[in-house]
């Protein structure tokens, strides 16, 4: 049988002392400037994951670009089709 561990009770699955590490953390991010939390830290998160976030952002302008393409072509096929069907049914009334 396997030893039991105190990594593994709470329940955060931690031991007991890590709710009060938890606390300290945010009151170490409170303890902070402003231009640390509203300058530093954002700046470091765009330099850090600037390529991921460039990347979503182009496939979502890529996406979008798409779907106006998509509905242009279906709306000319719908006005090409009506225009069309409307002249066919038309040089039929005069056939008859």
């Amino acid at each position: 049988m396997l030893p039991r561990s105190s990594h593994f009770t709470g329940p955060h699955c931690g031991p007991a002392g890590n709710r009060e590490q938890f606390m300290d953390a945010k009151g170490i991010i409170k303890s902070l400037p402003w231009w640390v939390k509203w300058v530093a830290i954002p700046l470091i998160a765009v330099v850090v994951f600037g390529g991921l976030i460039a990347s979503v952002v182009g496939f979502l302008i890529g996406l979008l670009f798409k779907l106006l393409i998509f509905a242009a072509l279906v709306g000319g096929l719908i006005y090409v089709v009506r225009h069309f069907t409307s002249a066919s049914s038309s040089s039929r009334r005069d056939d008859w």
